[in-house]
């Protein structure tokens, strides 16, 4: 039996929907809910699946083309041994159904309340759902459906905690995060789809994924899946901080150090978090607490031929930039030379990450979760600034700077004055003295 499958109602308010692309053609054999093709609306993007099982004899829409309520997509050969399984089916269904509300109905005491020594039925009215009742449209937006499709989450099953059961990117977080604790021994892995086979596209080879790499994928899933992060970027003019910076170098190499750029923000950090301590803070979610840290370690992200380590610098407020030089020189070479000890590497309340040795105008780090916050460093330049004074462009060294966040805990008003807190002490190295 010939059968068209139509575009579903497509709710209030939209009239027509855009096709991102058609997911079948002609001659494959589809199943019901199988997708056949991906719609987008102003507000978001919808696989409209199959309402019956057949062989697809037509396809009637194409890639960007706008349709609307009743369109044909597909038409199918329905094989007739399905035609009749269906039909049994959905007699079964209801038969069932029927059974089940009658048994209710005889059994449920007068009062209306159930006895202690009488059980609930056991049959679940969920167990006769009709599969060929009109496709339901998933309220989500592109981003959310793509990152849902990225961490291998099916996103008709996500419950969406939005007005009418719009889902969030934090709603898929949540069923990535149930469905890890669900795993074996509680470990937490990648959800992901299956990978295709790429030697069908030239050689291939596979090696271990070495023991640094397990951990930092396995920790930066863990941040990513539970903190909802943000990133403010800001540029800092450094051209007198770099001028101070070359002219003490030597003093600071004499104890056994280097002054480099990641010592001085490394003493900038701690400052600040003393004055913004929401950003060296922990949120406890089961005890509905935030836990304020009286003491700043910060991380350090030192790259080695191993992966990523990040060392902690203890007590970071309580010393002067030399002395942060000698002891981020220390951890440093022992991290690369394989030598740190793991409680060394423990502890941390804020993260600095530095790519400015390797290039880069910005970026967005991931939170080193149970951290709050972590500041991404790239590669400072020279560039044309304005003098108002001067009335002309002065050539000035920009330093860019990226503070990811934690925003359960740290506001975008709070992140922006933290960054300019920071920006002017880099800015105008005297304020350390004056307020540090």
């Amino acid at each position: 039996m010939t059968k068209t499958i139509t575009i579903p109602e497509l709710g209030e308010g939209v009239d027509t929907v855009d096709v991102v692309a058609v997911l079948v053609k002609v001659g494959d054999t589809i199943a019901i809910d199988q997708a056949l093709i991906e719609v987008e609306t102003d507000k978001a993007a919808v696989e409209i699946p199959a309402t019956a099982a057949g062989t697809v004899t037509a396809v009637h829409v194409e890639a960007g083309a706008s349709i609307g309520p009743d369109a044909a997509i597909v038409t199918i050969e329905e094989s007739a041994s399905e035609s009749v399984s269906a039909s049994a089916s959905a007699s079964e269904s209801v038969s069932a159904s029927e059974s089940v509300s009658e048994s209710e109905s005889e059994s449920a005491p007068e009062s209306g309340a159930a006895s202690a020594s009488e059980s609930p039925p056991e049959i679940h009215h969920s167990e006769f759902i009709i599969h060929n009742s009109p496709a339901r449209l998933v309220p989500a937006a592109p981003t959310v459906r793509r990152f849902a499709r990225e961490v291998g989450i099916d996103i008709t099953t996500v419950k969406g905690s939005g007005p009418g059961g719009r889902i969030s990117i934090d709603d898929v977080k949540l069923a990535v995060k149930g469905r890890l604790s669900r795993g074996p021994g509680g470990t937490v892995g990648v959800p992901s789809a299956d990978l295709p086979d790429f030697s069908r596209w030239g050689a291939v080879r596979r090696e271990p994924m070495s023991k640094v790499r397990s951990l930092t994928s396995e920790a930066m899933t863990r941040a990513w899946l539970t903190a909802p992060q943000v990133t403010n970027h800001e540029l800092a003019d450094i051209t007198e901080l770099e001028e101070l910076r070359r002219v003490y170098k030597s003093r600071v190499e004499s104890a056994g150090g280097k002054l480099t750029m990641t010592a001085i923000l490394i003493k900038v950090a701690a400052t600040a978090l003393k004055r913004f301590p929401d950003l060296n803070a922990s949120i406890d979610p089961a005890a509905g607490e935030i836990i304020y840290k009286d003491f700043i370690h910060i991380g350090v992200a030192v790259d080695t031929d191993r992966g990523l380590l990040v060392p902690v610098i203890r007590d970071a407020d309580k010393k002067n930039i030399t002395e942060i030089a000698v002891e981020l020189d220390d951890l440093a070479g022992r991290a690369r030379n394989r030598k740190l000890k793991p409680d060394e590497m423990q502890g941390g309340t804020f993260s600095i990450s530095n790519l400015g040795g390797i290039g880069g105008t910005g970026f967005s780090p991931i939170v080193n979760w149970p951290e709050v916050a972590i500041l991404g460093v790239s590669r400072g330049r020279v560039e044309p600034v304005w003098d108002e004074e001067l009335e002309d462009f002065e050539p000035r060294r920009m330093l860019p700077l990226s503070l990811s966040y934690d925003h359960r805990l740290v506001d975008g008003a709070e992140a922006a004055r933290f960054l300019a807190w920071f920006t002017e002490a880099l800015e105008s190295p005297l304020l350390l003295a004056l307020e540090g």
